[in-house]
């Protein structure tokens, strides 16, 4: 029994000793790894259009698909690098007011009943009047006002890898990047779907452009670790219903 009860702490301490082992030190950089082996990774799968053949002109140099004569510099294959231009300004005021209000009266009796009304007072006290057997009020009101006000500003450029292509040509993109100064590690992600019409002569993409954009900002180290709650905390936070 007393290993039970041990458990549990033993559990909590386990991020609390890997934050230990860092100290002194700021935090470790991940590997450059391929992003098709990190463990969550799936190849997308969207709905495709029905193959069509490529077609030829005669005696011409135009390749279908080609924005000049000349080799297209721009990325079209796996592994090919493509820079993400992240630019959101986003501005959201809601406000809402809600105010209801309703009364109701309602009575119910039995003045005749095939003469059965009499035998009522053989089943309730003597003093019941058969025309009045029920009678209900009652009365709502609710007053409800809300307000959201959010203001989200992030811009960043950011170089990502193609992963897959799709086969109507839509190319998936991966990118990471991590950046350290004195102890704290900024980590960028950006994953989504482009068209190659959208991408720019410089290489680049805009992020409106991604199709399922998933777009991660965040970081750990000392000035997060002040900031996040304990994990005593977060822990209360999920359990207590009060």
């Amino acid at each position: 029994m007393k290993r039970l009860h041990v458990l549990p702490l033993l559990l909590l301490a386990l991020p609390a000793c890997e934050r230990l082992s860092e100290v002194g030190r700021p935090p470790a950089m991940a590997a450059v790894t391929s992003p098709t082996a990190a463990p969550g990774y799936q190849p997308v799968s969207m709905p495709m259009p029905a193959a069509q053949p490529p077609t030829h002109g005669g005696n011409s140099l135009w390749r279908p698909g080609s924005r000049t004569f000349l080799r297209d510099q721009r990325a079209a294959a796996v592994g090919d690098l493509i820079t993400v231009l992240v630019s959101i300004q986003d501005t959201a005021q809601l406000q809402n007011t809600t105010e209801r209000e309703r009364e109701g009266t309602d009575r119910m009796g039995i003045p005749r009943l095939l003469g059965l009304e009499s035998s009522l007072t053989r089943i309730l006290p003597n003093s019941i009047d058969p025309s009045s057997l029920v009678s209900t009020s009652g009365a709502q009101t609710t007053n409800g006002t809300g307000s959201i006000r959010r203001n989200e500003t992030v811009t960043l450029r950011l170089a990502a890898t193609v992963t897959q292509t799709l086969p109507n040509g839509n190319l998936v993109l991966a990118g990471r990047q991590q950046v350290r100064v004195n102890h704290e590690l900024r980590d960028l992600q950006v994953t989504g779907v482009i068209r190659p019409q959208d991408i720019g002569s410089d290489n680049t993409v805009r992020h409106d452009r991604l199709a399922e954009a998933r777009i991660a900002y965040g970081g750990r180290g000392t000035v997060s670790d002040v900031q996040a709650p304990r994990y005593g905390q977060q822990l209360l936070d999920i359990v207590l219903p009060f």
